[in-house]
């Protein structure tokens, strides 16, 4: 018997609230507690910021749902304290293999560099996710109100106000700031009768999560016709407990109650995988799929995030991705609102750059779409002519689209970005996530950029920096402070950030470039950092 997941029970705990005088208030109450609600809890408390988390489960989803979590989401969650337990439990690769009938026509590498401490995907069931993301943040001190239903909703301009169903009866509580992670149809953005637009896709998936000891390599493997299911697509991920993804292609008239019946799924299955496979089934759902966004990801005092406020196809991996991602650029802007260091318009900039990012994996999803799921015999025709040249003809192969996987998105319009002054050689412009790289005490840099304004000085090993290293010290007592951070320019990283003796870089807090320079400017930091905290 293979191993199974125990779900955990998370126990309920009387609010105060009910038992208060008058209504509570408090700074930040996040609607959901799934895995974009919980990084958001936990990003604002390492931030020192209270918080409470209303869910009206008690534990964590069922089946494997989100599945695949990118390079730059696996930072994020390193900087939250569960990155090497998603590591250590998961399933690493790099590599994707897409077949046409029998015959493999594509591989692509998500880190041809091996120079990183992450791989390019880990593949983990999402109930481990939210289970780990449950303990760090209640070790934080996260208030997290399991078993209590958001009933009713008003937001101002002041704050939002939330009606709450408890097992012992209903309360009124109040927030200075909403953040919305209540999912796909979330009721809030219902209930705020707030828009959301986009395309519905008439096709529809089945997953099948299946329990099986199999020597299949961990690659994500991608078919179009194959054999065993033709005339439609199929996926397959390996998993955590040798749990494997099956993502089935079905059509838009497949019914999904018959679909979800065993009757049906196993002898699918067997067709793939051959009839003396022993498996078992742990999980299975039928699924279709849009690709929309709102108008605005702030309302008033509130502020969604996720599937709330996005949404696309599973191909890509960019639901959970993109979420978690939402909360990173989120939480420092709300943080410092909240401590009154920024104004309340840099929130606009987490619609801003996020909206932008939302699109961009709309683009990127509805192509993917498009091409898995033609709607045209002619895109058919189109599409299987790119397969057959594939195998053998390099330029067809950069049209192959099974799903381009998530990628972090660069805000090069941003206006918190200081456009560069200086030339640099390499990509690492203001707007795009810092890279990673090896420093020479065995470390990784990234760990060095821990949620505060960073400014990297890169030095020779043979340099005078003493100067520099002073200067850049001043800015530590800042009204925002800057810390100073020195590398050296060697190796990986000098290649990386174009680095030489007196290069700086200027981090954000979500480890996003803000600006850089050939030498120390000091007014000019400043300047960069009330630029990055929409003072400009």
């Amino acid at each position: 018997m293979l191993k199974t997941y125990t779900y955990p029970r998370y126990a309920y705990q009387r609010p105060l609230d009910l038992d208060a005088l008058t209504i509570q208030r408090h700074p930040v109450i996040i609607v959901g507690a799934g895995p974009v609600g919980l990084s958001a809890a936990i990003e604002l408390r390492l931030k020192g910021q209270p918080v409470i988390v209303i869910d009206e489960d008690d534990t964590v989803s069922a089946g494997s749902r989100g599945l695949c979590y990118a390079k730059r989401t696996l930072e994020v969650l390193d900087r939250l304290g569960i990155g090497q337990r998603v590591i250590d439990k998961g399933v690493s690769w790099n590599v994707g293999r897409t077949f046409f009938h029998d015959d493999e026509v594509y591989r692509f590498d998500l880190v041809p560099d091996p120079e990183h401490e992450r791989p390019g995907m880990v593949n983990l069931q999402q109930y481990y996710l939210e289970e780990y993301l449950v303990d760090r943040a209640l070790s934080l001190g996260v208030e997290i109100r399991f078993r209590q239903k958001v009933t009713g909703v008003d937001v101002e301009d002041e704050g939002a106000s939330l009606t709450v169903q408890s097992p012992d009866g209903p309360y009124t509580v109040e927030a200075d700031w909403l953040i919305v992670a209540d999912g796909a149809r979330s009721p809030i953005r219902r209930a705020l009768g707030l828009d959301i637009e986009g395309k519905i896709f008439q096709d529809r998936f089945l997953i099948a999560d299946v329990s099986m000891k199999a020597g299949f390599p961990p690659q994500r493997w991608f078919w179009f016709d194959p054999p065993f299911h033709p005339n439609q697509s199929v996926l397959l991920h390996r998993q955590a407990d040798d749990v494997w993804r099956i993502d089935f292609q079905l059509g838009w008239d497949a019914d999904p109650e018959i679909e979800k019946q065993p009757d049906r799924v196993i002898p699918r299955i067997k067709a793939m995988l051959g009839d003396d496979r022993e498996f078992e089934l742990e999980w299975v759902s039928v699924y279709t799929f849009q690709c929309r966004r709102m108008g605005a990801f702030r309302h008033r005092r509130a502020l969604f995030v996720g599937d709330a406020a996005h949404q696309v196809s599973p191909f890509g991996a960019r639901g959970a991705n993109s979420g978690i991602q939402d909360t990173d650029n989120l939480g420092w802007k709300l943080a410092l609102v909240l401590e009154g260091k920024a104004p309340e318009s840099l929130l606009d900039t987490y619609h801003e750059e996020r909206s932008a990012a939302a699109d961009e994996n709309i683009l990127n999803s509805t192509r993917s779409t498009d091409f898995i799921t033609p709607k045209s015999s002619v895109s058919r025709l189109f599409r299987d002519a790119v397969l057959e040249l594939a195998e053998h003809h390099p330029f067809a192969r950069r049209l192959v689209n099974s799903g381009r996987l998530s990628m972090p998105t660069i805000y090069t319009e941003s206006r918190l970005s200081t456009p560069d002054q200086d030339v640099f050689q390499c990509n690492l412009v203001p707007g795009a996530p810092a890279d990673d790289a090896p420093m020479p005490d065995g470390s990784w840099l990234l760990h060095h950029l821990r949620g505060e304004f960073t400014a990297i000085l890169f030095v020779e090993p043979n340099g005078d920096s003493t100067t520099a290293q002073v200067d850049l010290t001043t800015l530590a007592d800042d009204p925002i402070p800057v810390r100073c951070l020195v590398v050296e320019a060697a190796g990986v990283v000098r290649s990386r950030y174009d680095a030489h003796h007196g290069t700086v870089y200027l981090i954000r807090p979500d480890q996003h470039v803000a600006a850089r320079w050939r030498h120390v400017d000091t007014t000019g930091i400043r300047e960069a950092v009330r630029r990055a905290c929409g003072r400009h």
